[in-house]
């Protein structure tokens, strides 16, 4: 067990760019160490600037592991995954009242439209796509946390139709309250997901936070013709959801311990699925703009789609795909509270019919963690977009709207 923590530290050592900060955990480490009656090994090749190193060198065949108790990560956070996000309004405000800065021509995309990544341009066949995703923990397990969060912040860069190439850890961890080996296991989840998408973890930054926070800075390569934004979108054009709708509701049911194993599973399933069809998708003349649901759930990234494109998104509701078991944990009071605060800040943009019951209004505004592309394409692609989600293995994709002339009065409308 010590020898894990050992090898953990040592690979936090050498990914952290301000090792300054993991001092903290290291001697705090050499304490629990002390308390245990037991020697201290320093990580090969690090030369601590504090007189750790000059401990004992050897280590007991099977060293006692003092006990420790630690609390659910979910018990940590005030809110988990992309539920953490400031609340659309909050975040439109904040932004309104920065200062605006100069725009060199390489940068092909911005924060004009909300978009997932930034574009900069690096000549005629390449532009670097950026994004940065982080949150607290939306599940107990922390390989699972960790693995949710690195492929919910890889999923911008296939969103703006581009391959990974590396990514950086952001990683802020209650070191007083968590244990080396459980914020080790939060690192090795985020770096199956980053191996699964043939990606390296390149380095990082640590902070002693009070909140679990994990997540990834990553980095992608797209060819300048195929970017695709959130804003593209035509009108005639039909809107396609990757994967289905409720992993609010089910993190809502698991933080009240109401959610069961198959459902866990479900979610697991869901959140850690990379969403690799982008590049193909982008490769598609009939493609025009593509996004994933996040935090802002369906109804705040379809419109985001609106504001961009300046036209109306219909959605046909009864095609909307759903989680299995998340309309009645969502009857049964299972709802996030940044699903309240979406349709708080865009309410007034939507059209629901009469009788749309209120459980399917908070899977409407759901924030979602690693959610599905939403692909708006032609017509006469839907068949080639839809097989190239099968392919992938996402067998829940759907058409579920239509992209329509601007109305004066509602920029999204949901069919019932």
């Amino acid at each position: 067990m010590l020898r894990h923590r050992l090898r953990i530290l040592r690979v936090l050592w050498l990914a952290c760019d301000c090792q300054k900060c993991l001092l903290i955990v290291i001697g705090r480490e050499y304490l629990r160490c002390l308390t245990a009656g037991q020697g201290w090994l320093a990580p090969d090749n690090v030369r601590l600037p504090i007189p750790i190193y000059a401990m004992s060198q050897s280590l007991p065949a099977n060293p006692p592991v003092a006990a420790t108790s630690e609390p659910r990560l979910t018990s940590l956070s005030h809110g988990g995954g992309c539920g953490c996000k400031i609340a659309p309004g909050v975040l439109s405000g904040i932004l309104k009242s920065t200062s605006a800065m100069p725009i060199p021509k390489e940068l092909l995309v911005g924060i004009e439209t909300a978009d997932d990544a930034a574009v900069y341009q690096l000549n005629d066949d390449q532009a670097l796509i950026a994004t940065t995703d982080f949150f607290m923990p939306i599940v107990d397990d922390p390989y699972d946390f960790g693995r949710i969060a690195a492929t919910n912040a890889i999923s911008d860069v296939y969103a703006m139709g581009g391959t990974p190439i590396m990514a950086l850890a952001l990683v802020g961890m209650p070191i007083a309250v968590l244990s080396v080996a459980t914020i080790g296991r939060i690192l090795d989840g985020g770096a199956s997901a980053c191996r699964a998408a043939g990606i390296p973890i390149a380095g990082g930054h640590t902070i002693d936070s009070v909140e679990p926070i994990y997540g990834l800075v990553a980095l992608g390569l797209v060819h300048p013709n195929r970017i695709k934004r959130n804003a593209s979108a035509q009108v005639g054009d039909k809107l396609i959801l990757g994967k289905p709708l409720g992993v609010g509701i089910l993190s809502a049911a698991l933080k009240k311990n109401k959610l069961d194993a198959t459902g866990y599973a479900q979610m697991m399933a869901v959140t850690t699925q990379l969403n690799t069809p982008g590049p193909l998708l982008a490769a598609l003349p009939g493609v025009h703009a593509m996004t994933d649901v996040t935090g802002f759930a369906l109804a705040g990234h379809a419109l985001e789609i609106a504001r961009g494109a300046h036209c109306t998104v219909e959605i046909d509701w009864p095609n909307v795909p759903l989680l299995s078991g998340v309309r009645e944990l969502a009857a049964a009071g299972h709802i996030t509270g940044a699903s309240g605060r979406n349709w708080a800040a865009y309410g007034a943009e939507v059209q629901l019919p009469p009788d749309f019951a209120a459980v399917q209004q908070a899977l409407l505004t759901d924030p979602q963690t690693s959610g599905g592309l939403l692909v708006s394409c032609a017509p006469k692609a839907v068949a080639e977009v839809l097989q190239i989600f099968d392919q992938a293995g996402f067998a829940d994709a759907r058409v579920v709207g239509d992209i329509l002339p601007a109305r004066a009065d509602k920029r999204l409308v949901v069919r019932h």
